[in-house]
């Protein structure tokens, strides 16, 4: 694994990919070893993640914590958006549903990932695990995802040539693929729409990643809060 870490360190694709596609599969692995399982994969998947990104931090020089008065506002106006559209339009395995691409969810709905349920109240391990959830949404999410799709992936598609596309180029046909790519992997898939629009916007108008990676990181800690303040474990 070390040594192909360095070969993924001298390519400048695999470098912005590999990271994210691990945690891609780690994510489709956490139903494989039961219920209780899928908590302690999101850990494996975390400090994972955390380690690639640590490994691969000299190669990714964009990968730079920024803060601004803009990337606030998105940030909170993005969970907002989160959770106030939520009634209003069907999650994506309803939309799959009524397309006549899935099975109806309603046969064999989620079960919802609340370690409240799995490990019987307010058990330490219980609140670990709210921990972790928040923790790693917040500090390790948010730079993997906008380094694939706002750094690699937006620029990728105006030009192989990547890196020489300055980030805060627009280019409307690519931010329509990266924003449905995005969306299309949450449940939520138009606030999901939105909220790749509004990161992306930040990076236009700041020509960086980091304020988009700070407002991805507060949007995720206060959708954590809220899901734990008003037990609302769908979001998760």
């Amino acid at each position: 694994m070390i040594a192909y870490l360095e070969d993924v360190k001298k390519s400048p694709v695999l470098a912005r990919v590999v990271p994210f596609v691990v945690f891609l599969v780690l994510t489709s692995a956490q139903g494989w070893f039961g219920e209780a399982g899928r908590y302690w994969i999101y850990l494996a998947k975390t400090l994972v993640g955390a380690w690639l990104l640590w490994e691969l931090r000299g190669v990714l020089t964009e990968m730079k914590w920024a803060i601004s008065a803009e990337a606030v506002v998105v940030g909170i106006l993005v969970c907002v958006i989160w959770v106030g559209l939520d009634p209003y339009y069907p999650g994506q395995d309803q939309l799959l549903y009524k397309l006549g691409l899935g099975k109806n969810p309603a046969e064999n709905p989620p079960k919802d990932w609340n370690p409240f349920v799995q490990f019987a109240g307010g058990t330490a391990l219980a609140w670990f695990f709210v921990a972790v959830r928040i923790l790693g949404s917040s500090l390790v999410v948010p730079p993997l995802e906008e380094v694939f799709y706002r750094s690699f992936l937006y620029r990728y598609l105006i030009s192989p040539e990547f890196e020489r596309i300055p980030l805060s180029q627009r280019h409307l046909t690519s931010l329509g693929i990266t924003c449905l790519i995005f969306a299309f992997t949450h449940q939520q898939w138009l606030a999901g729409i939105l909220c790749g629009i509004a990161y992306q916007w930040l990076v236009w108008r700041k020509g960086r990643l980091g304020d988009a990676m700070t407002a991805h990181a507060i949007t995720n800690f206060l959708l954590g809060v809220w899901i734990v303040a008003r037990d609302d474990w769908k979001f998760w």
